[in-house]
């Protein structure tokens, strides 16, 4: 028995090369002689440094950098030395989580540490990034991030605006003479699930903006202000395009990736799958094992288990998932490639308990072995 493990982080409780290793240990308890490979997983979100590192061999850097409130925080990039490329989470450097809830205000939130870190990665020697960008806790269109590059988004009286969507309200003119010149040798991959456009309706202050903060009166004129900012993007660089699905994320982030540098935007776990060249590992084995935190009907729609079991099928291997917990609409994952799924809850816990990594650990391993042991008999 050849198993390839590929499972998404149980967020809170496991990380996905954490999940791994317990279901690992839970096979091996049903099948000593099985042969297993644990492939780190994500789909672009939270744990997408960590999987493409480990699954690129890779190495983790840890630098200071400006947090969306303009303090200090740390924030954790990989680093893949042979191909030159660098894997970010925006939201390490410009992150909801960082942001207390009280605090939370679009107005003032800034990308500018996103752009230290694509900067530190270029002295280090990168020139191709793949980056993350959900989670975000701004809705300055990006112009932070710009700005820490060396764009120049200046005010009438040609000094830089401020931090921040009220930055945007200054905005003038934007130039580019003092641009880091290696930018132009760099490419992006950007991992985007969202088609919300920049401004509008369905853009990134009416349908984002409440969860960060941003009161109804914010959010006309943040949209103001972007259609503003997007109409001197597209008189210095004319194929810039506001309209175009995913420039609206991570508040306008999508549409300054895509009219200031080489940018694509691409699902997040496409990504994944194709940098960490999973589908070598599913051809080999003979059963594949997935799952996360939560199975339900949303997981068909792009999430990472149903990229695998994509895989998975493509070349006839059985996929079984496991998770924290299903929902009766998780059915429709049955139908989306995954043969099985079952929770790993094995008695009545609170969510604390439950959520345990020590606790999620052991429900993981005991549910995958009870799981094996069943297939093993019928192998026989």
């Amino acid at each position: 028995m050849k198993a390839v493990i590929a499972i998404d982080s149980l967020k809170g409780s496991l990380s996905s090369l954490e999940a791994g290793k317990a279901i690992s240990e839970g096979i091996r308890k049903a099948m000593p002689n099985a042969e297993v490979c644990i492939r780190p997983l994500a789909d672009g979100g939270e744990g997408t440094v960590e999987a493409l590192a480990l699954g690129m061999d890779g190495q983790l850097e840890c630098i200071t950098v400006t947090g969306p409130l303009g303090e200090p925080v740390e924030c954790t990039y990989g680093v893949i030395k042979d191909t030159k490329t660098a894997i970010i989470e925006m939201s390490g450097a410009a992150g909801i989580t960082l942001v207390a809830e009280q605090d939370r205000n679009p107005l003032n939130t800034t990308t500018y540490g996103v752009g230290e870190v694509i900067k530190n990665a270029i002295s280090k020697g990168c020139r191709h990034f793949i980056v993350g960008i959900g989670g975000s806790a701004t809705n300055d269109g990006g112009i932070g991030m710009l700005q820490a590059l060396g764009y120049g988004m200046l005010d009438k009286n040609g000094k830089q605006v401020p931090f921040g969507a009220k930055g945007l309200k200054e905005l003038e003119t934007i130039t580019d003479d003092f641009v880091i010149p290696e930018l132009k040798e760099c490419t992006f991959r950007i991992a985007c699930d969202v088609t919300n456009t920049l401004c509008g309706e369905q853009g990134c202050s009416a349908v984002f903006g409440p969860q960060k903060g941003a009161t109804p009166t914010m959010i006309m004129q943040m949209d103001k202000w972007l259609a503003y900012y997007a109409k001197l993007t597209c008189e210095k660089y004319p194929h810039a395009n506001a309209k175009q699905a995913g420039t609206g994320a991570a508040g306008g982030l999508g549409f300054a990736f895509l009219a200031y540098t080489n940018a694509v935007l691409e699902s997040g776990i496409k990504i994944v799958l194709e940098e960490t060249k999973l589908e070598d590992y599913i051809a080999a084995s003979d059963i594949v094992v997935t799952g996360e935190g939560r199975l339900d009907g949303q997981t068909v729609f792009g999430k990472a288990p149903i990229g695998v079991a994509g895989l998975a099928k493509k070349h006839g291997k059985k996929v079984i998932a496991f998770s924290g917990c299903v929902t009766d609409d998780a059915a429709a994952c049955n139908e989306h490639g995954i043969d099985a799924f079952f929770p790993i809850l094995r008695g009545i816990q609170t969510l604390g308990e439950a959520m345990d990594s020590g606790n999620a650990r052991k429900n993981m391993i005991n549910t995958v072995e009870q799981v094996f042991r069943l297939i093993e008999r019928f192998q026989k």
